[in-house]
């Protein structure tokens, strides 16, 4: 089956310059048009995908070359494309910034899904030196289109006329001309870019409104329309029942790819709880738990104080039951987190692992970087992003395996195994791999 529905990835010279902003602003000026908007998110990005969701009322799916391959990037872009009237793909960094030069990049990924690239451009203080620039972007890589641009930061009428010069020469579209305005910087810093709201903890109608003019999205949808190819899969019926336990909530516990949820669901029944609910306790028949990253040190409190839920979360770990844990999860299973700059104060935790994380200021240090391991045979890969650390460990507790970066290199993050236990400070992405494939027992 195949049918056209305008698709494009927004991408930028360099970080700062707009390009969250202007993506988030466009889902949410298209959503409220009724359109059902399906968006993305290139790399190993937590925190975009959430504005996205609250701007589109639906997920939004990462797309990483590194910790995927190709197929699955186009697989999992189709299915979600399918019902979609509109995808916009927000990009990571600079548009060639990879993992290898510019392997895994934005532009990689427009290439990988034929999408075409709206550049977003930051004109304060430039006119026409910005042409040299923009056609730059333009051949640098033939396989990359570049159909338009829209400009940010833009002063005045007269300012946005020579702009729009530029892309007369160059001969390509002007999707639009963003003021300066002070509002959005405010907007940035303290409210994520949430455009999906207006008032309280959400940009006003009216400043959406004035916004929209200033952007054309009747030629922007007329522009990037292209065909979606929608092979007929046929079905594969899952071999593995899975009762998954997934701790969920909306800081300590926050940090999970949309596309794992769905590959959990598609192996049976998951059900989401709050690690700071006291009145938790995994049923017996969980055969799954997942312990995924967030900021428990901001809710170290709180999820002390749930001891119930940590001594039920301890039980299931030590009768041998299938957990996997990454990064704050790691932490939450830690013996205590180590809170304070200058009056340390040490936290109980789950009291599985025998390490102790601090999150002072003093022991910080930033670890960060796409990551891989072998595990049982197969390949994993994540990424990596913390400050915390770990301050004290059990000399019996090694690492189950080597850690490598993108480019191979040794890295010292540990894989820690514990009975049917992996934790560690990776984000793993598991959406084309079978989870169960690394534990000591398949369900």
């Amino acid at each position: 089956m195949m049918r056209n529905i305008p698709q494009f990835l927004i991408a930028a010279p360099t970080s700062g310059t707009g390009k969250t902003t202007i993506s988030r602003l466009l889902m949410a000026l298209l959503t409220k048009r009724g359109l059902r908007v399906q968006p993305f998110k290139c790399g190993p990005d937590y925190i975009d995908t959430k504005y996205h969701e609250r701007a589109c009322g639906i997920p939004s799916y990462n797309l990483d070359l590194f910790m995927a391959s190709g197929q699955h990037v186009r697989t999992l872009y189709v299915r979600h494309a399918a019902e979609a009237d509109v995808c916009i793909v927000e990009g990571m960094m600079g548009m060639f910034d990879g993992y290898d030069r510019s392997k895994g990049s934005s532009a990689d990924i427009a290439k990988e899904l034929h999408l075409p690239v709206v550049m977003v451009i930051n004109a304060k203080s430039a006119a026409y030196s910005l042409a040299a620039m923009i056609k730059g972007y333009m051949d640098f890589d033939p396989k990359v289109q570049v159909i338009g641009v829209i400009f940010n930061q833009v002063a005045s009428d007269r300012h946005e006329v020579m702009l729009r010069e530029i892309c007369e020469d160059l001969n390509i579209f002007c999707f639009g001309c963003l003021r300066t305005n002070s509002a959005l910087k405010e907007e940035s810093r303290h409210l994520g870019l949430d455009f999906s709201r207006g008032g309280k903890g959400g940009i006003s109608k009216t400043l959406l409104k004035s916004l929209e003019k200033q952007l054309d999205c009747d030629l922007l949808l007329q522009m990037t329309e292209r065909v979606l190819n929608i092979p007929r899969l046929p079905y594969k019926r899952k071999t593995l029942y899975l009762n998954t336990w997934v701790a969920c909530n909306k800081e300590s516990f926050s940090f999970i790819y949309a596309e794992h949820i769905y590959r959990l669901k598609e192996y049976g029944q998951v059900t989401f709880f709050d690690p700071e609910d006291k009145s938790v306790v995994l049923p017996d028949d969980v055969n799954f738990l997942y312990l995924p990253g967030g900021y428990p040190e901001n809710r170290v409190k709180q999820l002390s104080g749930a001891a119930n839920v940590l001594d039920s979360i301890r039980q299931y770990i030590e009768r041998g039951g299938r957990a996997l844990a990454e990064c704050g999860g790691m932490m939450y299973l830690s013996s205590a987190i180590i809170k304070g700059d200058e009056h340390p104060v040490s936290y109980k935790m789950a009291d599985v692992l025998p390490i102790k994380v601090s999150v002072c200021k003093k022991d910080a240090h930033l670890s960060l970087g796409y990551r891989r391991f072998v595990m049982r045979g197969v390949e994993v890969r994540g990424h990596e992003f913390h400050y915390s650390q770990v301050v004290e460990q059990d000399e019996d507790l090694t690492s189950a395996v080597q850690m490598y970066n993108a480019r191979k290199q040794l890295v010292d993050t540990p894989v820690y195994r514990y009975k049917n236990l992996i934790a560690s400070y990776t984000h793993l992405y598991f959406g084309e791999i079978s989870i169960m494939h690394l534990f000591d027992e398949e369900v």
